[in-house]
């Protein structure tokens, strides 16, 4: 890839539904969160490329923000298989020794039917590769974000899972000739 690209990373609006789920990737975005949507649309470049990935909550955030994002399957969120649609605490209480060993090794182990975090960051490089140099705006999970930022820092997947990447934050990472750069990691605009 040729020139620079300035990546505006947002993490979509919170999921309108239960807490502690494994959502699927139909579950709608809250988007009641006018002053947050506002104040991020203000900051974010104009003219830019948009992207999201294709689960509705990404999509439906792009669009309250004025965007018409370009659809990369690669930013979807880790797949948790069997395990989606599930409460976290549900799992715990019956998922067996396959949930828990789950929580041995959160990078490397997938869920049953699924795909580990490792596995994701090796699907968001493919992802970033078709983004095109000059400033650009992609509306994705919070893994997606953590992943990307693993590429970028060239860390251990298991290291890039420490990252907190909060609901309509925005994280800003550059990719330069000489290397990446990250300019900012989670930020609540206000």
């Amino acid at each position: 890839m040729e020139g620079e690209t300035f990546l505006w990373l947002i993490r979509h609006a919170p999921v309108a539904g239960v807490a502690g789920t494994i959502h699927a990737s139909d579950a709608p975005a809250d988007l009641s969160d006018h002053a947050q949507l506002d104040a991020l649309r203000r900051r974010l470049p104009r003219n830019a490329a948009s992207y999201a990935s294709p689960s509705r909550r990404t999509v439906e955030t792009a669009c309250a923000l004025g965007l018409d994002p370009e659809l990369v399957g690669e930013f979807r969120e880790q797949d948790f298989g069997d395990w989606t649609g599930h409460r976290h605490d549900a799992l715990a209480a019956t998922g067996g020794e396959a949930y828990a060993q789950f929580w041995n090794d959160p990078a490397g182990g997938r869920p049953p039917g699924g795909e580990s975090f490792a596995d994701q960051v090796v699907r968001v490089r493919v992802g970033l590769s078709r983004i095109e140099a000059g400033s650009a705006t992609p509306v994705v999970h919070s893994g997606t974000i953590r992943a990307i930022l693993c590429i970028a820092l060239d860390l251990t997947p298991q290291a890039a899972l420490r990252f907190v990447i909060d609901p309509l934050s925005l994280t800003r990472v550059d990719r330069l000739a000489s290397g990446w750069r990250v300019v900012s990691v989670n930020q609540r605009i206000s």
